[in-house]
């Protein structure tokens, strides 16, 4: 990756056009043929970018460009369309290039697949008495993330989510339709299990018969310490 900073104007012409005056910016250019132009703001987003395939050519200003101080102006064309960035240079304040290697790639810390491994080992949050039928119960439409037992042996359905939404109430409600039709399950009673619920999610789980659990994903994993707590 090239990173480099640099008193720039930045022109966009193509699909829209869009024009960035004369300031200090932020310009990567990355392995894969990306240009990006950030500032110093806007969290991750860049203020323009042209994505691969692209090529990048560096050339020298014209007379118009050198009287107003470019130094050297990139133009990064899209090989497929005409979209085009040109950055006009006036001063490179810093220029790395770094060898970032493979990357290998973003792991998840309470994403679903945790939460129903958590939720299945320890099945009791359902409430004292319930056991674990099995994990990825299959229906036509898809499986129920879990399917377990309630002290009076009927079935219930779990469906986890990080975050509760009415999506996924909509789609536990499909898993309780298809289940109720098997005489061997019937009734299913329906658990909506989230780290969060939202609360119209929550009236529309209620009014539809699916109770609510909320899911304390630290204290599943052992590291909630009662001791730390305020109150």
């Amino acid at each position: 990756m090239r990173t480099v900073i640099a008193r720039c104007s930045v022109d966009y012409t193509g699909r829209l056009d869009a024009h960035l005056a004369l300031a200090t910016r932020l310009l990567m250019v990355k392995a894969d043929g990306s240009v990006l132009v950030h500032s110093d703001g806007g969290s991750y987003k860049p203020l323009n970018w042209m994505s691969p395939p692209c090529r990048l050519e560096v050339g020298q200003p014209e007379a118009d460009d050198v009287a107003s101080g470019v130094q050297e102006v990139w133009t990064v064309q899209n090989t497929k369309t005409d979209d085009r960035l040109v950055v006009k240079i006036h001063e490179v304040l810093h220029d790395g290039t770094y060898d970032l290697g493979v990357d290998p790639g973003l792991v998840k810390d309470g994403v679903e697949a945790h939460l129903q491994v958590l939720l299945a080992e320890q099945i009791e949050l359902l409430g004292p008495g319930h056991r674990l039928v099995r994990r990825e119960f299959p229906t036509a439409i898809g499986p129920v993330d879990i399917l377990a037992r309630d002290p009076q042996e009927r079935a219930v359905a779990v469906e986890i989510k990080r975050r509760g939404e009415i999506d996924g109430v909509e789609q536990l409600t499909r898993y309780l339709e298809l289940l109720n039709r098997d005489p061997h399950l019937t009734p299913v009673q329906g658990v909506f299990a989230a780290q969060e619920i939202k609360p119209q999610a929550r009236v529309l789980a209620e009014d539809r018969g699916i109770r609510c659990v909320i899911l304390d994903y630290n204290a599943m994993r052992g590291l909630d310490d009662p001791d730390t707590r305020l109150f």
